[in-house]
């Protein structure tokens, strides 16, 4: 079958929450990127077959369908229609599964997937009216909720990682991520808006000591606090997807393709653990090893996540996260899986990097894996 290539991909800086974009509305979060993306590539908008949209929380200013209201708002044509999904925290990273499965089988020519959260005006958890679980669902599980945070307990306390270890790990997170700013890495895939020129939520000079000082939340006598879990904030992410002869028809160079795509799911308890079961799914489908990947992006909603990916994938932690990740720059929910595929090609094309591969765990224990490679 035909594949998917990503001929191009931006996204905003991220903001930290009631910072840069604390007046942006979602909408106009997502126009933004629509309208760089248009620019970037040349593209008349009026070819655009359809725009797939993660959003998480669809609710106020997230309500009705943001991809649709994106499109107006950035000036499109009326005839371009757009649809808003979910998969909780990998819903733009399925955006892009969609799309690419949409051109791949011929049914469409080009397709934006992206997507945006501002979890300043639209608060996590906010679209929720009454308990989504019901006394059937969580009697199976033996619980009284499920909690993310609970979970992320649950996975240090399975590996054995300790406070200072997960600690150690978050200070790298925002080391990695200041060192890629001084070093302009991620300049030429951002497109600044509301006077954000880069990612707001880096903090200097963080320390394990430092980090010692703070409350843990889940657990009285846990390890997850504030420090190693990913930051609440706001952004947007957009990719333009169509097949390796529409682009070059159109005389676009592509980035890379979308070599192969995996969902899975995992005990919904601890709820982090299936970026596990999704890289291994991904990589017997493409017929590669964890040593083919020469970059990966393991979303780090919590440190404990991409450390027991780390783990069980056998994978090198040099090849990790190398740019930094969620606990130094933030994780806006829908717009993350854009964001950081954004990240994940611009990387692997500054270096020369053949094959990437990006996951992220999701809420009720899922999580997507999509490997990627670099087009000459």
């Amino acid at each position: 079958m035909t594949s998917a290539v990503i001929v191009d991909a931006v996204r905003t800086p991220i903001g930290k929450r009631k910072g840069a974009y604390a007046e942006t509305h979602p909408v106009d979060l997502s126009a933004h990127v629509l309208g760089a993306l248009a620019g970037r590539t040349g593209i008349d908008p009026a070819l655009i077959d359809d725009v797939v949209w993660g959003t998480v929380m669809q609710y106020s200013e997230q309500a009705g369908n943001v991809a649709r209201n994106a499109v107006l708002a950035a000036g499109w044509p009326v005839s371009v229609p757009g649809t808003t999904i979910t998969r909780a925290c990998g819903s733009s990273q399925q955006a892009l599964s969609f799309a690419a499965a949409t051109v791949a089988s011929g049914q469409q020519d080009f397709v934006v997937a992206g997507g945006a959260e501002s979890m300043t005006r639209v608060p996590m958890g906010s679209n929720t009216g009454g308990d989504p679980n019901p006394p059937s669902m969580l009697e199976r599980f033996g619980v009284q909720g499920f909690n993310q945070g609970v979970g992320a307990e649950m996975v240090a306390e399975k590996w054995g990682f300790s406070r200072a270890v997960l600690d150690e790990y978050s200070v790298r997170s925002h080391e990695l991520s200041a060192q890629a700013i001084d070093a302009g890495a991620f300049d030429a895939q951002l497109a600044p808006l509301a006077g954000l020129e880069q990612d707001e939520g880096v903090r200097r000079g963080s320390t394990v000591e430092g980090l010692g000082k703070l409350k843990t939340v889940f657990k009285e006598d846990g390890v997850i606090h504030a420090g190693n879990a990913s930051q609440i904030s706001d952004g947007a992410g957009a990719l333009l997807v169509a097949t390796e002869e529409t682009a070059r028809k159109h005389g676009m160079r592509p980035i890379a393709r979308v070599h192969t795509v995996a969902v899975a799911a995992d005990d919904p308890v601890i709820m982090l653990t299936a970026p596990i079961a999704a890289t291994a799914k991904a990589l017997k489908k493409s017929g590669l090893s964890i040593g083919d990947i020469g970059a990966y992006e393991v979303n780090e909603a919590f440190a404990p996540v991409p450390l027991a990916w780390l783990a069980e994938s056998g994978a090198d932690m040099e090849r990790m996260n190398p740019l930094g990740g969620a606990i130094a720059v933030g994780h806006p929910l829908g717009g993350s899986g854009a964001i950081l595929m954004t990240r994940l090609i611009n990387h692997m094309r500054d270096n020369g990097i053949r094959y990437g591969l990006q996951t992220m765990c999701e809420a009720g224990g899922m999580a997507n894996a999509t490997i990627v490679e670099l087009m000459d």
